[in-house]
């Protein structure tokens, strides 16, 4: 695992809000906007980084957001997970500890033509050992801020 230095850190709480300009950055940290930009630039390619436009679910209508619990009759759970992220409106998949091995994120939307049935008949079924699964569908939340995928 790669370990970021203090400055590194200090930029990626800079872009936080995804948007400040590198010179605000620089005049903040007291280093010079080229150092930022090629810092932010080395992060990106090094694939630490990434600086993306996130959308509250909240405010699009029939998006909704899918928490879903996974057991799994292999223990290579790396590679599943990262079957999962191949899915249709999957998000995120993460190897997790506890009841369940894999915690995988999923937005769907009807209009989009990917109901939450639509995900278990055409998509779900193309991962082969799952064991079992429970869904948690997020009504509302606080903070939670996604990628809109579909």
């Amino acid at each position: 695992m790669k370990k970021i230095d203090e400055t590194n850190r200090q930029i990626i709480k800079q872009l936080v809000e995804g948007r400040k300009p590198f010179s605000a950055i620089a005049d903040e940290l007291k280093i010079t906007e080229n150092t930022v930009r090629s810092r932010v630039n080395k992060m990106i390619d090094d694939g630490l980084l990434r600086i993306t436009g996130l959308v509250d679910p909240e405010y699009l209508p029939g998006l909704q957001v899918i928490i879903m619990g996974v057991k799994l009759k292999t223990l290579d759970l790396q590679r599943k997970a990262r079957e999962f992220t191949m899915l249709r409106g999957v998000m995120s998949a993460a190897v997790v500890t506890g009841r369940y091995d894999l915690i995988v994120q999923i937005e769907i939307c009807e209009d989009a033509n990917l109901s939450l049935l639509d995900f278990f008949k055409y998509e779900l079924v193309k991962i082969e050992g799952i064991q079992e699964v429970e869904t948690f569908v997020v009504y509302s939340s606080q903070k939670l801020l996604i990628p809109y995928l579909l």
